[in-house]
């Protein structure tokens, strides 16, 4: 019997990573639309199955994303995307004035006129404080005025208590049609073994089987390790290589690592950086760089992006290796963010790490997914 599979589509989707936690809840994410050709080119590169598209969204109506996206009349079940979050972030400037904040108004056009039966918005943590509360309440009113019903309280949740390996606020604003079953918030959960016990993962169990880069002088040059990954029975590790699945899962793609494992590229480091790294303490902040230390049996701090090219190209801080006096890899990153290891992002460590940290992990976007599941089932 074949299984239902709601439709879906994602505006402002970035790399991905809210479409991959969609269709790992058993949605079938039938377009995406994003304004930067790079996301769009990675987007297809990993879910060929979905239409991708580079639009400026707000220049865009709800039937000319229909008519792109092959749907006509096609109902809508879920609309889910993230806006671009720099005005809100308490990581940057949180500029009020921003002229991004305004594509949050973009979003709820945009249901307005698609009609789904549900909608979910994230956004960084910031867009619940006061500054940015007037920008919120019009979004809310907005919404509420197109026939939408929204959670509320609204809630920043933690990636953390998901299964990711990672300590990471976001905000998520989940609506319904007033014909439909309401929405709730998801309950934390962890990640699912093979067999469907629940464990939450940490550094060690993200990382510690990943090739040793120092070993692999080619890799200052290329981001690819050619060869198979070492023996490993950690359950996060297996569910990340692809060699365990949780039973939860419905993704339709899946891959193991056998020949090739990318966003391996080596950072090189003057004498002075990697002595002050060598001296850092896990789970500590090295003085100069401000770079965290991870620590083994911690998770991590927040992985974030850095700026584009139109707010100055800045790399963002990267984590130190909790072992090596090194940054983390884009790999590494990945793992951290539960991004699978058939994921492939841009390709240069800037993009690469752009990439992963405006992403929402994609084990968080599956928790809220399947809360949307359970609702269309009643």
């Amino acid at each position: 019997m074949k299984q239902f599979r709601p439709t879906s589509i994602e505006l402002f989707c970035g790399a991905g990573g809210m479409t991959l936690g969609f269709e790992q809840a058993g949605f079938d994410v039938v377009a995406a639309f994003d304004l930067e050709g790079f996301n769009v080119a990675t987007h297809q590169k990993n879910f060929p199955g979905t239409l991708a598209f580079p639009v400026d969204l707000s220049r865009e109506t709800g039937d000319s994303l229909r008519k792109l996206a092959n749907l006509n009349r096609t109902e809508i079940d879920v609309v889910f995307g993230g806006p671009p979050c720099q005005g809100f972030s308490f990581g940057g400037r949180q500029d009020i004035n921003d002229e991004r904040n305004l594509l949050v108004y973009d979003f709820a056009r945009l249901v307005r006129q698609l009609r789904p039966k549900y909608f979910v918005m994230e956004n960084v943590k910031g867009l619940l404080s006061p500054n940015s509360r007037p920008i919120l309440d019009s979004f809310l009113r907005r919404i509420k005025l197109a026939g939408y019903r929204v959670v509320e309280p609204i809630r920043a949740l933690n990636a953390s208590d998901y299964g990711v390996p990672q300590r990471r606020w976001r905000t998520f604003i989940l609506g319904s049609r007033k014909d439909v079953a309401p929405l709730e918030y998801p309950e934390p959960r962890g990640c699912r073994d093979s067999i469907g016990n629940e464990f939450h993962p940490v550094v060690k169990d993200a990382i510690a089987d990943l090739p040793v880069l120092e070993d692999y002088e080619h890799l200052f040059e290329c981001d690819v390790f050619e060869g198979t990954l070492r023996k490993t029975s950690n359950p996060y590790a297996c569910l990340m290589r692809g060699s365990a699945t949780d039973p939860h899962d419905r993704l339709k793609k899946r891959s193991t690592n056998g020949v090739s494992l990318t966003g391996c590229l080596r950072t090189t480091h003057s004498t002075e950086t990697v002595r002050r790294f060598s001296k850092t303490e896990p789970g500590a902040s090295e003085p100069v760089s401000r770079y965290i230390r991870l620590s083994w049996d911690d998770v991590a701090p927040t992985i974030r992006a850095g700026t584009g090219a139109d707010h100055g190209s800045h790399t963002a801080p990267r984590p130190i290796h909790p072992k090596m006096p090194r940054c983390i890899s884009a790999r590494e990153g990945a793992r951290l963010h539960s991004f699978p290891d058939w994921f492939h992002f841009h390709g240069t460590r800037w993009h690469d790490f752009r990439q992963i940290g405006n992403s929402v992990p994609p084990l968080l976007a599956k928790a809220v997914a399947q809360q949307i599941t359970e609702s269309l089932r009643v």
